[in-house]
């Protein structure tokens, strides 16, 4: 399945919505949606994963990759098991703050 970016404005913050597989081709739109949002003036960037069907680790590299190169807070919003599983076993969840849904990652 394609990728589908949303981005929205929430104050000083950004949600970055991913639907569909975040892979080796996608994995660099994700990474410039997320610069682009840091770029535009938000603090924190939320990225939501509740639509993703597919992450590998070119996906969970564009996440870190963008962490790393912007000042501000990327945090991430995923609800369903078997992504959340991705960020376990790689240990990302001790590098990200890992939401359940959007409202929590915003407050």
């Amino acid at each position: 399945m394609d990728l589908q970016l949303a981005t929205r404005r929430e104050g000083d913050a950004a949600v970055v919505s991913v639907g569909g597989d975040v892979d080796n081709d996608t994995a660099p739109q994700l990474r410039q949606a997320i610069g682009t949002a840091f770029n535009d003036g938000a603090d924190r960037v939320v990225v939501d994963l509740t639509e993703t069907d597919f992450l590998d680790s070119s996906g969970l590299g564009a996440l870190v990759g963008a962490s790393k190169e912007h000042v501000g807070e990327l945090v991430l919003v995923c609800p369903r098991p078997q992504l959340r599983k991705l960020f376990e076993i790689s240990r990302l969840n001790e590098v990200f703050e890992i939401y359940d849904d959007v409202a929590s990652a915003l407050a």
